[in-house]
C-alpha cells in the first residue's frame, strides 16, 4: 500500500509539473495591447517547442503585462518579437517568441519590446459582414 501511494505521489508531481526544489526558470515580461483569451498556464513557445509558461498577467497604463517563466538555458534575444497566437483554428491561445539576430540575450526580469497582439476573430468576421 504504501509503495502504492508513493506511485501515485510521483505521478501527481511529474504530471502536474510541480516543482518542489526550487525553480529552474527566469522570467520576463511584454505589453500588448490585447490579449484576447490568453490566460495564466499558457504555454511559451519557439518554433513550435515549449520552452515556458505564462506566470502572471496584469493592467498596466491600459495595456496587459503578460510576465513569462522561461526555462533556464533557453537564451531569448533582446530583439525577440512576442505574439499572441491561436493553437488550430479555435484552440487556446499561447505566446510564440521569433528570434531575432541580436548577439544580446535578455536576462532576469527584461521586458521584450516588440510584440504583437491577439488577432480577435469575432471583430474580422464582423468587419468582413457589416462593410458589405
Amino acid at each position: 500500500m504504501i509503495m502504492g501511494m508513493a506511485c501515485l505521489v510521483y505521478l501527481s508531481v511529474n504530471l502536474g509539473a510541480v516543482e518542489l526544489f526550487g525553480s529552474n526558470n527566469y522570467t520576463i515580461s511584454a505589453v500588448f495591447g490585447s490579449i484576447e483569451g490568453l490566460e495564466p498556464g499558457a504555454s511559451v513557445e519557439i518554433a513550435g517547442v515549449p520552452v515556458g509558461k505564462v506566470k502572471t498577467i496584469t493592467l498596466e497604463e491600459n495595456n496587459a503585462l503578460v510576465v513569462m517563466e522561461i526555462k533556464n538555458g533557453t537564451e531569448i534575444s533582446d530583439d525577440t518579437i512576442a505574439s499572441i497566437r491561436t493553437k488550430g483554428v479555435i484552440g487556446d491561445k499561447f505566446v510564440k517568441l521569433s528570434p531575432g539576430g541580436s548577439d544580446e540575450f535578455i536576462e532576469d526580469k527584461g521586458e521584450l519590446m516588440d510584440t504583437e497582439s491577439a488577432i480577435s476573430l469575432e471583430e474580422l468576421i464582423s468587419k468582413y459582414i457589416f462593410e458589405k
